[in-house]
């Protein structure tokens, strides 16, 4: 199982040299079910790996003119405030079990990952239904919607806190409608709020995890390895038509982890 780690490792930075997002929603599942990490554990795990993969794959990406510091800026400030006060207070708040309805319990790591899996089948959504969204379109008079912005940066961190995701799939929309950015801006720009969130929510978990840091950094650099092939494969490859692909298969895997967590998680109770 572990060397299907690794291969999908690879495929985590893959994705988001590619498409700009979507390698955090593989990383979960990724080190839960192939490296046997405990779920609140992953959630952790991902933030670094997804933190540091995305900060190697957006310098390419700043030297190409495809980043918008200033975009990042407004959007970031709110989600890094927003993920670091998720992981370093709601996370270790939460019970170990949340509520007992019948014969079944809604333990800690099983509401996570039911709630990754319905974040899952929400961005296969938006990963397959074409949004009119291209990377060739013009850059239009740049008007910032500063509250929506903000509002967009809170939710995406706290949701970034929670599971682990760096949320690229909800950031590149709210990018290229809310602040006008052109598609290919708005994947690098994506590619930096999600290192800048990421490691710094990783950071609030520093104190209450212990980590183990040689499988950690072996998938980061597997995943780093992985980004610099998805940019170069970016220049030959339809980034929409993959990210309908790969929107297909977000979506089977969000269907399989929410039937298996709720039906065979061993949280019935007989």
């Amino acid at each position: 199982m572990e060397i299907l780690g690794y291969a999908a490792s690879l495929l985590i930075g893959i994705s988001l040299g590619l498409i700009g997002g979507g390698g955090s929603i593989l990383t979960v599942p990724v080190l839960v079910y192939l490296f046997r990490v405990d779920p609140v554990l992953a959630t952790a795990y991902s933030l670094f790996i997804v933190g540091a993969t995305s900060l190697v794959g957006a310098y390419p990406k700043y030297k190409s003119g495809e980043l918008d510091i200033r975009t990042a800026v407004i959007f970031g400030i709110p989600s890094i405030a927003a993920v670091f006060a998720t992981r370093k207070f709601i996370i270790p708040a939460l019970p170990q079990k949340l509520l007992t309805i019948g014969g079944f319990t809604l333990t800690k790591p099983l509401f996570l990952m039911i709630l990754f899996a319905v974040l899952m089948i929400s961005a296969s959504y938006s990963m397959i239904k074409n949004n009119g969204l291209s990377g060739d379109e013009e850059t239009p008079e740049r008007r910032f919607n500063y509250p929506l912005i903000f509002l967009e940066g809170i939710v995406v961190g706290v949701l970034t806190g929670l599971v682990g995701a760096g949320g690229g799939f909800l950031i590149i929309p709210a990018l290229v409608l809310l602040s006008k950015l052109p598609m290919k801006q708005a994947v690098g720009t994506s590619l930096l709020i999600i290192a800048a969130k990421s490691l710094i929510g990783f950071i609030g978990d520093l104190s209450s995890q212990k980590m183990d840091w040689p499988l950690l950094l072996s998938i980061t650099a597997l995943a780093i390895a992985g980004i610099f092939l998805g940019n170069h494969l970016s220049k030959k490859i339809s980034s929409g038509r993959l990210k309908k692909v790969f929107g297909w298969f977000v979506l089977v895997m969000g269907i399989y982890i929410l039937i298996k967590e709720i039906f065979f998680s061993g949280n019935l109770n007989h």
